[in-house]
């Protein structure tokens, strides 16, 4: 029986070709300067003028010749210049919608739709719609998250709008605690020096001799200056992690819409990502060593067939650990605490974890001959008795018979809260020496996120039992005697 159809097929909005000409125009404005000192101004204006000619008519083509429509049971994107192309994308598979607006698309009312849908085992299939009004990616975003859902509708859906949390000022101010912001500045760096050797190097502006005397009045400098330097990178740094972090996250909003989590956020691109309610399976909170010290903590869903789960999973950045566990528990209905903590063999196992590397790489020096690298080596092997002690500390496990959570680790610990029902399997690991301390690490087979949540360093018998409380009928035939 054929889907009866809603609206059929429609073009993208009609200045998409405009945005993408003048993103196209940036790059032409350096094959100009290119011409103009090859050739003069003659030659820069019309490597101008017949590049942005050739984009025009390029881009009208793909507006002409490409058209989506909505089915009740399929997106449909069709394709037709030399050759005929159609991609369907099931509704049922869909498990959200992003909608994201460059500065460019802002400026022209536009906005970007990508729809995520698991197909297969390549975890998502992508549907793209470059750009279209911000009326119809809204109407777009309502019709497939609707039309996906099936069931009973969460508490959250009858309400028009329901805000479960908002970026406070003082959020901004943790950047510096987070790996990813505060190497941006490093990131930047490198990718202008790079980006200028390159350009040098091409233009024959780089050869060896001046490269060498640009080291030798590097090391010519007075030690003040290099010290110098050195404090202003140190203070400068954290700043522009700062700026970094609020370019992406400005207004960071998370919100119930329509039976769907949105997550809001962005100053020049302005980013809109929905996933299905329904969909969600877990949470995980994630911090380092810095952010925990600060009560610092970032919170990522844990949802069926999602691609791009780091960035569209994302449902708080670094923020107050009460509040990420506030939302944690307002999605999930609760987190199961408090966690039960593994037995005293662990901690032996952990601290000798932490210590074995840097010992062993002692006795290699020793043998070596180099007894200053071992002194050295042995005395950070005692600094990583705490590191192992506090491993062992953030070891825990708990189940409140709907969800069940366990964390691990110290420098990068990770706690996921999970629901039950998201559980599909489980694999009990065991190495030599787990084994003869009674351990086992039981890894809970997920249907979304990285696919497993990791128990560490349990006592075998209740990593046994903790998957039969929850899993009985998978677990029993394995525990029946003959």
């Amino acid at each position: 029986m054929t889907a009866a159809p809603r609206p059929g097929p429609r073009h993208l909005h009609p200045l998409t070709f405009v945005v993408g000409a003048v993103r196209e125009l940036m790059a032409l404005i350096g094959a100009a300067a290119a011409g103009l000192v090859v050739g003069g101004l003659t030659t820069g204006v019309y490597f101008t003028l017949i590049g942005l000619a050739l984009s025009l008519t390029h881009h009208l083509v793909k507006w002409f010749t490409f058209t989506y429509a909505v089915y009740d049971d399929r997106v449909e994107l069709r394709r037709a210049l030399l050759g005929r192309s159609v991609k369907n994308i099931p509704i049922e598979r869909i498990r959200g919608v992003d909608i994201s607006a460059t500065l460019g698309h802002r400026l022209l009312k536009l906005a970007v739709v990508r729809i995520d849908a698991a197909a297969g085992g390549d975890g998502g299939e992508e549907g793209t719609l470059n750009a279209v009004s911000r009326q119809e990616a809204e109407r777009l975003r309502r019709t497939l998250l609707s039309s996906a859902r099936t069931g009973p509708a969460h508490p959250d859906a009858v309400a028009p709008d329901v805000v479960y949390a908002q970026a406070r000022p003082r959020w901004y101010l943790y950047a510096p605690l987070t790996g990813a912001y505060l190497l941006t500045p490093f990131a930047v760096a490198g990718s202008v020096f790079g980006t200028l050797y390159n350009l040098g190097d091409d233009l024959g502006l780089v050869t060896r001799d001046r490269l060498r005397h640009v080291g030798d009045d590097v090391l010519g400098l007075p030690v003040g200056l290099g010290v110098a330097a050195a404090v202003l990178v140190l203070l400068v740094t954290p700043a522009i992690s700062i700026i970094a972090f609020a370019l992406f996250n400005w207004n960071f909003t998370l919100r119930a819409r329509d039976g769907a989590v949105v997550v809001e956020r962005g100053l020049v691109t302005r980013r809109s990502v929905s996933l299905e309610r329904r969909r969600i399976r877990g949470a995980e909170l994630r911090d380092n060593l810095l952010e925990r010290f600060a009560g610092v903590v970032r919170l990522r869903a844990l949802v069926t067939g999602l691609g791009d789960e780091a960035h569209r999973g994302q449902l708080l950045p670094a923020s107050p650990r009460g509040d990420a566990r506030d939302v944690a528990a307002r999605l999930l209905g609760g987190i199961p605490s408090p966690l039960t903590a593994h037995p005293p063999a662990a901690r032996t196992r952990r601290v000798v974890r932490a210590m074995a590397p840097p010992l062993a790489v002692a006795v290699i020096a020793l043998l070596a001959g180099q007894p200053w690298i071992a002194y050295a080596c042995m005395a950070v092997s005692v600094l990583a008795v705490p590191l192992g002690l506090d491993r062992y500390r953030q070891l825990g496990h708990a189940s409140d018979g709907a969800r069940l959570s366990v964390r691990s680790g110290a420098l990068r610990r990770r706690q996921s809260v999970v629901e039950h029902r998201a559980v599909v399997g489980w694999r009990l690991r065991q190495t030599l020496f787990q084994r003869r301390l009674g351990l086992a690490t039981l890894v809970v087979a997920l249907g979304a996120g990285d696919g497993g949540a990791p128990a560490v360093d349990m006592a075998e018998t209740d990593a046994i039992a903790f998957a039969h409380r929850i899993t009985p009928e998978w677990v029993a035939p394995f525990l029946e005697r003959p």
